[in-house]
């Protein structure tokens, strides 16, 4: 099920990767080292008469405000003693070498240099890529597959819960994705429950979940994580078969595993796909998936995703689109030309920005108090707040996106709206 970035596509850049990312939340203390270390344990899932991946789940119960009943807590403990007693180094320690295999601390860079990819031009190149979020120096889709996305825009409609249409029915707006994106996600979730202008046919659900890296989602293993997508639709009151747009934002941990570009985007782009896949399985009236690659890391503590991997992550949800764009069957949308096993894909919001150096477009910029204390995961206030301001952005103001976003006559009152953005 891995695709390969296509050969045109990479020239320059050596081999090797990326391995889980973004599946911790944010470390604000020590006692969150602690269970990070725990999380790490994945690569043996059993100890004895431990499991590590049952450890896992409870960890993530226990951090999305569900109490833990006293076996489990007493489990988990157990779980945490076990991982100290294989493994004596501090636990601090061991996050700054980037969790096991990993390499020394990334030092601190407030800015890099690099370009935002939506502000190279056809002829800026970086590692034999060009620019442009849908390549050639553009930042919009081809004509056709434009054409094409509004096709589909116009089929997404309210369904009851069969999947058919029904003026009382819903349209879901469902995340996929790992830590990162369920806190963002999750942010944006409540800005825009509040928005005046979202549609109140519109139920946004946070499928994303940490821990949970793009290698979970594109598993057949029996991998909780659609379980659990699954259990939160029911609890928002909607069905599998009212899904028609998602949100999706993928990466691998610690990505020098499978080395430098082009390495570890072959890693990660052979997993977005399966996981795209694996969710229009899921959700069969899935109509448009908006992709979003990750946010900036020059501030990493950590091996787990820092730059240029973050940067670099671009390239692959790009070469992703791109694949489609060529007619690539495992990601067709159209069943006019065989079995559709994708939605259609479009670019969401591009979240990299240079650090502290402003983005052209829009004046973009990310500074030490965005991230976490481990300097890849957004900080729970500023953080958060910029990556859901740049969703709600884009979603009440793209031409196709605000179809189905907004309310009826929602033009006079997104136009007066306070909302604004600022960096």
């Amino acid at each position: 099920m891995r695709s390969k970035l296509p050969a045109p596509a990479l020239r320059g850049g050596s081999a090797t990767g990326l391995r889980h990312c973004g599946w911790l939340p944010a470390l604000v203390a020590a006692c969150f080292m602690a269970s990070a270390a725990l999380l790490a344990a994945a690569e043996e899932p059993k100890a004895g008469d431990i499991d590590f991946n049952r450890a896992r789940e409870l960890m993530q119960k226990s951090r999305s405000g569900q109490a833990l009943t006293p076996d489990e807590q007493a489990y988990l403990e157990r779980a945490r003693q076990e991982y100290a007693r294989r493994n004596p180094q501090p636990a601090t320690a061991d996050l700054r070498r980037g969790g096991p295999g990993g390499g020394p601390a990334p030092v601190e860079k407030p800015t890099t240099g690099l370009v935002p990819i939506d502000q190279m031009t056809a002829k800026d190149t970086y590692k034999g890529q060009d620019g442009g979020l849908y390549g050639s120096g553009k930042n919009t889709p081809p004509e056709a597959h434009q054409a094409a996305a509004a096709r589909e825009l116009a089929k997404v409609v309210p369904l009851d819960a069969d999947g058919k249409p029904s003026p009382g029915g819903k349209i879901v707006l469902l995340s996929i994705g790992m830590s990162n994106t369920t806190m963002e996600f999750s942010k944006f979730k409540e800005m825009a429950d509040a928005c005046p202008v979202k549609s109140p046919r519109l139920i946004i659900v946070d499928g994303a979940q940490g821990g949970m890296d793009a290698a979970r989602w594109n598993a057949r293993d029996g991998t909780p994580v659609w379980g659990v997508v699954a259990k939160r639709l029911e609890a928002a009151g909607v069905t599998a078969k009212q899904v028609q747009v998602a949100w999706i934002k993928h990466a691998r941990i610690q990505p020098a595993q499978y080395g430098d570009f082009p390495g570890h985007a072959e890693e990660l782009k052979g997993h977005i796909i399966g996981s795209i896949e694996l969710a229009k399985e899921h959700f069969p009236n899935l109509r448009v998936a908006y992709l979003s690659s990750r946010i900036y890391a020059g501030y990493a503590a950590t091996q787990l995703n820092p730059e240029p991997f973050s940067y670099e992550s671009g390239f692959v949800v790009r070469s992703v689109i791109q694949d489609q764009i060529k007619g690539s069957a495992p990601l067709n949308y159209d069943p006019a030309k065989g079995d559709a096993k994708a939605p259609l894909l479009l670019w969401g919001p591009y979240l990299w920005g240079d650090g502290i150096t402003p983005r052209k477009s829009d004046g973009l910029v990310w500074k030490r108090e965005d991230l976490a204390p481990d300097g890849t995961h957004p900080s729970p206030s500023s953080g958060r707040e910029k990556v859901a301001r740049l969703l709600l952005d884009f979603f009440m103001h793209d031409a196709g996106a605000k179809t189905w976003f907004c309310a009826a006559g929602a033009e006079t009152r997104r136009a007066n709206s306070k909302f604004a953005l600022s960096y």
